[in-house]
């Protein structure tokens, strides 16, 4: 399995660390390659590269978009060039974005971005190994990186 990480320097925490790690400790047989860029604008071709030119299965493009209404225009900018990608290659790329106004707290929002990107990676495992582990949690509520909303 083939699976390409592509992230920025923009944001202020390595959530591809985090994810690889997470990847290692719950997959085997694993090909990593990853990718840095300076913006989330630069994920969509960086992922379309990795499926393209790299072969990989499956991409998590990873993202901390600033406060800033121009950051979140490119953020939305960036989520539209993904959702192109993936319809341009009929391949996953999870997006795994956590703005950086979602918690005022530093280290708030560091855990909250370690936890999204673990929590993202382990739906890439259960995507690409156990699907049907990811049926059983159509309609819960599940949320990445906070608690989750829970089933109506």
């Amino acid at each position: 399995m083939r699976i390409g990480i592509c992230d920025t320097t923009f944001a202020r925490f390595d959530m591809a660390a985090a994810a690889i790690d997470e990847l290692k400790k719950n997959a085997y047989d694993l090909k990593i390659i990853r990718e840095t860029v300076p913006g989330v604008k630069d994920l969509p071709v960086t992922a379309k590269i990795l499926i393209e030119e790299e072969n990989c299965d499956i991409v998590m493009a990873l993202g901390m978009p600033g406060p800033m209404e121009k950051d979140k225009m490119c953020a939305h900018e960036a989520s539209t060039g993904l959702i192109n990608a993936q319809l341009m290659t009929n391949t996953h790329i999870l997006e795994v974005f956590v703005h950086e106004d979602e918690e005022e707290d530093p280290v708030e929002l560091a855990k909250l971005a370690e936890n999204r990107a673990r929590e993202h990676a382990q739906n890439l495992i259960k995507m690409m190994y156990h699907r049907k582990a990811m049926r059983k949690e159509a309609g819960m509520g599940m949320r990445e990186g906070k608690e989750d909303a829970g089933p109506l």
